[in-house]
């Protein structure tokens, strides 16, 4: 093995070892507690910028599991806005009239029903399954409106706004949530960041929250650890031969795009039962999409999803806290990149070295030259993180071969 080859896998192996990320966490919070002090901001890592990213991250993430789920199993869901929306509604309108937990069930089951709804369209009558997906999205769109109309005007309501429904109880670590609000306030270099940071997420949560949480080693131990998960995988990635030895793709999918539908309607659930206590028309805003971009973002795996949602959840956050922690963010990025383009030139990168050291330079310029970012800046930064993903890490994706190729059985699919 040649030297270069040899720097590489100690990279790889460096980038995925546990102890190595939980370093890279660290050294990612010193940068932003050294910018956090040099700058004046303090919002980054408090503890409401956390707890905001929580609740703006979950919707993102149950719509990307959801696009997960069933392009595993090789079906594309663009319908996943579609199925936002009716979560929204549902959870509404059944929350409001026997609380937020049937409200949350009212949901799933909504869900569920229009995946497979989704799935007899593509499935087994085969139509082509983004034209069944923009479909589920529009008829969703009208029906939810209409539906408005018919049920909350009379009920204090109008045709794009809910009566108010009860939220899902909250709950704090006890001992840890005070402690961890002592130490932030004492405004200590790092240890207060890191302290701000984790009270977020164990100071005021929803236990929806926590359930929705709970999908992501769900979903993993399912794919990876269990007999259905080899075969959902199996029918993603080669149907002609999964058929060939006994697996019904058929039934596989049905189950995969039901379950996709329910994960997507509960995140829509959560927008009008947690994040709002309302339904609100348009109230997704394109959740549904950005939840397909987290799939090609996580690489199709569960861990990814939830990095990407984060990812995302946290400029949303941004967006709606301090101006001049949005600012303060540019030099975080301007600093991690140049560091990555030192990384990269150790080993002799070039690509990713030139790459990442344009990043850099590109994003000192902003912070320099740009006082107040632009809240539109920020709200297209989830699509422009993942532009530059699909333009810089296409080749390590590694998506399922047949995701979205027509298959019928007994017959060879083609792309």
């Amino acid at each position: 093995m040649s030297t270069q080859s040899t720097q590489k896998v100690g990279i790889k192996k460096f980038i995925s070892s546990p102890g190595r990320i939980s370093l890279v966490i660290a050294g990612i919070f010193f940068v932003v507690a050294m910018v956090q002090k040099s700058v004046g901001a303090t919002d980054i890592t408090s503890n409401g910028a956390s707890s905001a990213t929580l609740r703006f991250t979950i919707p993102l993430l149950m719509a990307g599991l959801g696009g997960l789920w069933s392009e595993r199993a090789g079906v594309i869901n663009i319908g996943l806005e579609g199925m936002m929306i009716a979560g929204t509604w549902l959870g509404a309108w059944f929350g409001f009239l026997y609380g937020p937990w049937i409200g949350i069930l009212a949901a799933a089951i909504g869900g569920a029903l229009i995946g497979l709804f989704h799935a007899l369209l593509t499935v087994k009558i085969g139509i082509d399954q983004a034209v069944s997906g923009l479909a589920i999205n529009l008829l969703a769109s009208g029906t939810t409106r209409y539906l408005s109309g018919v049920y909350f005007v009379s009920r204090g309501g109008d045709i794009s706004l809910s009566p108010r429904t009860n939220q899902p109880q909250t709950f704090s670590v006890p001992g840890l949530s005070p402690f961890l609000g002592r130490v932030e306030a004492k405004h200590t270099f790092l240890i207060s960041d890191v302290a701000g940071a984790l009270g977020g997420l164990v100071t005021n949560m929803s236990w929806m929250t926590v359930l929705c949480l709970a999908f992501v080693p769900l979903t993993s131990w399912i794919l990876w650890r269990s007999r259905f998960g080899l075969r959902m995988r199996f029918s993603g990635e080669n149907p002609v031969a999964a058929e060939s030895l006994g697996v019904n793709v058929y039934r596989t999918r049905y189950i995969a795009l039901a379950v996709s539908g329910m994960l997507a309607s509960l995140g829509g659930s959560y927008l009008s039962l947690v994040a709002a206590s309302v339904y609100r028309e348009g109230q997704t805003a394109g959740r549904g999409f950005i939840g397909l971009a987290t799939v090609v973002f996580g690489n199709w795996r569960p861990s990814g999803v939830l990095s990407g949602s984060l990812l995302f959840g946290f400029t949303d956050a941004l967006r709606v806290r301090q101006s001049t922690s949005v600012h303060a963010i540019l030099l975080v990025v301007a600093i991690l990149a140049a560091l990555l383009a030192l990384a990269f030139a150790s080993v002799r990168n070039l690509r990713a070295t030139v790459i990442s050291g344009a990043v850099a330079g590109l994003t000192w310029i902003v912070f320099l030259q740009v006082k107040v970012i632009p809240d539109e800046f920020v709200t297209f930064f989830p699509n422009l993180t993942t532009l530059l993903v699909l333009t810089f890490l296409a080749q390590r994706l590694r998506p399922p071969a047949m995701a979205g190729a027509p298959y019928r059985k007994g017959e060879e699919v083609s792309i």
